[in-house]
């Protein structure tokens, strides 16, 4: 059944050796680039986001766990917090994190303001409060006039740094990856290869968690679907948002956009590689043991998801006025 309705709804055709052009209603669409509606706001969020003076130790910023180098991730299979602390669970990339219905693995934050001001009070990241954070930048006179440019008056409290946080974040998508330029149309964009691990893709069933333009990202799904799933993370997925236990190892299907930058995989970090990640999820979600030509198909066609990385330089910094806190060494 799965098979028939991949191929009902545009399984890609080799003719000839050949590549045909996309045909229509495709699982996946394209990553359309940003549209940035306030500039303004967008440069102070950025700001923002690369500050390390919204930690308590001074030395930790929302970069430091998704790094805009690095996919929007860390590349660790957990992040490492304030005092060297190992965190619970996998950071997942923050590049096209707008498309997903939810943020963090278990779906608590409703969109990315919201997830924007957990890691500043949490602890075991960036172990500040949001009073602290906000006297920090008030502090500084730089900060305060920008302030005031974007939102019209001198005030500075958390509900405005996280939205401006997240109006930088709203840009964070990668378009014009070539498989995007194969959806558009460009036939040689794709190798036979790279078209084939596309078509047992889909017709293995990973369309069914993984699709629209993030490739994953709107759903929330049991992780051992068909085999259980051995961790020894805490992390228990949604349940811990909804209380019901029909949610334990629910977690947010993580987008497959640029995932050959973002190893390790799943919410623990357990597969190291795409190779293995692709052969888990096989046997674990679907029941199908993929051969090796298969995994290797898979992987190419995943590589093809890596699209324009976000162009821009890195901020300067306002400096620190006399009145800031200098930087707490970790205690």
């Amino acid at each position: 059944m799965m098979k028939k309705i991949a191929v009902a709804i545009g399984c890609s055709l080799l003719m000839g050796g050949s590549v045909v052009a996309a045909p229509m209603n495709e699982p996946i669409q394209p990553i359309q680039p940003a549209k940035v509606k306030n500039p303004a706001m967008v440069e102070l969020g950025k700001k923002l986001f690369f500050d390390v003076r919204l930690s308590r130790s001074g030395f930790i910023s929302c970069n430091s766990c998704h790094n805009l180098s690095m996919g929007g991730s860390d590349n660790l299979k957990t992040s490492i917090g304030h005092n060297w602390q190992k965190g619970p669970i996998n950071a997942p990339t923050v590049l096209n994190s707008s498309l997903n219905l939810a943020q963090f693995w278990d779906g608590r934050a409703k969109d990315l303001k919201e997830q924007a001001g957990g890691p500043i009070a949490n602890p075991g990241e960036m172990a500040f409060t949001h009073e602290l954070a906000v006297d920090v930048l008030a502090s500084i006179p730089q900060y305060v006039n920008e302030f005031k440019t974007v939102f019209g008056d001198k005030n500075v409290n958390i509900d405005r740094v996280t939205q401006a946080i997240a109006a930088f974040e709203d840009t964070l998508v990668t378009p014009d990856s070539r498989f995007d330029q194969w959806l558009k149309g460009n036939k040689k964009a794709l190798t036979v290869q790279e078209l084939r691990g596309y078509q047992t893709f889909k017709t293995s069933g990973c369309v069914a968690c993984h699709n629209g333009p993030a490739v994953g990202g709107n759903s929330f799904q049991k992780m051992g679907l068909v085999q259980p799933y051995a961790s020894t993370s805490p992390a228990e997925g949604r349940v811990a948002v909804t209380g019901k236990d029909a949610d334990r190892f629910n977690f947010k299907v993580p987008t497959l956009r640029n995932v050959e930058l973002t190893y390790p995989y799943f919410h623990d970090g357990e597969a190291a590689t795409l190779h293995q990640a692709v052969d888990i999820m096989g046997r674990l979600q679907l029941g199908r043991q993929f051969s090796k030509q298969e995994v290797e198909d898979v992987v190419s066609f995943l590589k093809t998801l890596t699209g324009k990385q976000p162009d821009f330089k890195l901020p300067i910094l306002p400096p620190s006025s006399e009145k800031t806190p200098p930087p707490r060494p970790f205690d």
